[in-house]
């Protein structure tokens, strides 16, 4: 019996079997839209939807479909894959240049009272699994501003949302408390105001401003690291403030507790409330993004640039948003759809990839430097020069590749997260008083560039 009878049946089970074997978002990204066409003289063709996701096959999942499908049809030994587009959606009928007017990219008033961005909001705030937990502490601030986490704190690299999420909770209350006294503003002006008022001797009318508010939300805390007159008058109008019941809100690059040259007594009040870690976005998450902001360019970006600007670039959102941005512009001046060959060199011009370096590879390379053996990092032992080496590692994958606690335990030996905490940590603390550490991890810094 001609097997193209029960070429349907068979990859559906292929796709089910797939299915356990990649995260949900990467099977809903890359297998949703595909069929099983034919099969001739042991090859099958599969169809999928457009050139990038055929790209993406051949050198993501070959290997993977290839075997399941020969675990089912043993005398398949080939792949091929065409492109079947699916019907193309109508839309309304608008020249290219009206709907790039549409795109909500222009500038917008900041009120100058409270420093807030209206185009920061809750509606405009994408949600997904790398930044629920910080979503939902920032609604439940706004909801229930008297008995809910104070202080707030968030935490993450550069560029994953947390200036929008921290002024979307002062647009928010400003909405739903219009007598509330808010202001946002960046660490780097609180030390600027404070500097200037010291310096004409105005520093009670410092005080007095910055006390009269009910929510405070301060962006990019670590600015104020090693300023000890700044972080003094923080301290004091953190104590005040948090007195009388009034928000505070702060974000930062890092965790406090790993914000060097910050005193002791901030880390502690910082802690006191709720500290939340932003993560960078997955897959599934960065589609959600892209489509989100590129919806007005339906005319102009097609789901395969989609799909490239998403799995392309895996860690700032603002990255994303540039990209758009880039497109925006070159297919404004082109009054046409814009090409994923375009796309590709604008993303290669003006992103800057980040060097992938394997857990494997910084394993390797901070062994050599101490002239050990990579193998007996993994190994058991209580060694003082392993155990120093594997502290470093912990801390250089943690600090310069942002790896996660689990993630790096699990790669070094089945270590638990809370050991690796505790290298970051004393590493993290060494760094403070022993300059001979510090040029040891300047000298290793060199060998990842």
């Amino acid at each position: 019996m001609p097997m193209d009878t029960h070429l349907p049946q068979l990859w559906n089970t292929c796709l089910g079997e797939i299915e356990t074997q990649v995260t949900s978002a990467n099977f809903m990204t890359w297998f949703k839209q595909t069929s099983a066409l034919k099969e001739e003289e042991g090859v099958i063709v599969l169809a999928v939807p457009n050139e990038f996701v055929k790209e993406w096959m051949i050198s993501k999942y070959h290997k993977l479909i290839l075997k399941t499908i020969v675990n089912h049809a043993s005398h398949i030994r080939a792949i091929e894959f065409i492109i079947s587009a699916p019907p193309i959606e109508q839309h309304d009928k608008k020249s290219p240049h009206t709907t790039l007017q549409e795109l909500p990219l222009q500038n917008v008033l900041i009120n100058r009272d409270d420093n807030l961005n209206p185009r920061y909001t809750f509606d405009s705030f994408i949600v997904g699994p790398f930044n629920e937990l910080a979503y939902a502490a920032a609604q439940a601030v706004v909801k229930n501003p008297q008995h809910a986490y104070n202080p707030l704190f968030f935490y993450s690299p550069s560029g994953l949302g947390k200036t929008h999420l921290i002024q979307a909770v002062g647009n928010e209350m400003k909405r739903l408390f219009p007598d509330k006294k808010i202001l946002y503003v960046t660490a780097e002006k609180f030390t600027n105001d404070y500097v200037v008022s010291v310096q004409n001797n105005k520093a009670n009318t410092f005080r007095d401003r910055y006390r009269k508010f009910d929510v405070l939300i301060i962006d990019d805390i670590q600015f104020v690291s090693g300023k000890e007159g700044t972080q003094t008058e923080l301290f004091h109008l953190f104590n005040t403030l948090y007195e009388q019941g009034k928000n505070i809100i702060f974000s930062s690059d890092k965790h406090p507790n790993h914000i060097i040259g910050l005193e002791d007594r901030l880390k502690t009040r910082f802690n006191a409330g709720m500290t939340i870690d932003i993560q960078e976005p997955d897959l599934e998450s960065r589609l959600a993004i892209v489509r989100e902001k590129s919806a007005p360019l339906t005319q102009l970006i097609s789901e395969e640039v989609i799909l490239y600007i998403a799995s392309s670039i895996t860690g700032s959102i603002r990255e994303l948003e540039g990209v758009l941005n880039i497109i925006n512009m070159h297919a404004e001046v082109k009054q046409k759809p814009i090409t994923l060959a375009e796309v590709k060199i604008l993303v290669k011009n003006n992103i800057k990839t980040k060097k992938i370096i394997s857990i494997d590879t910084v394993v390797k390379l901070i062994s050599d430097y101490y002239n050990l053996d990579e193998r007996v990092i993994y190994e058991k032992t209580r060694r003082k020069e392993i155990v120093r080496a594997r502290q470093i590692i912990m801390f250089i994958l943690r600090e310069d590749f942002n790896e996660s606690y689990p993630s790096i335990g699990a790669k070094l030996g089945g270590k638990d997260h809370t050991t690796v905490i505790h290298s970051y940590e004393k590493i993290n603390q060494e760094l403070k008083t022993d300059p001979q550490l510090m040029k040891q991890l300047e000298d290793i810094r060199i060998l990842f560039k």
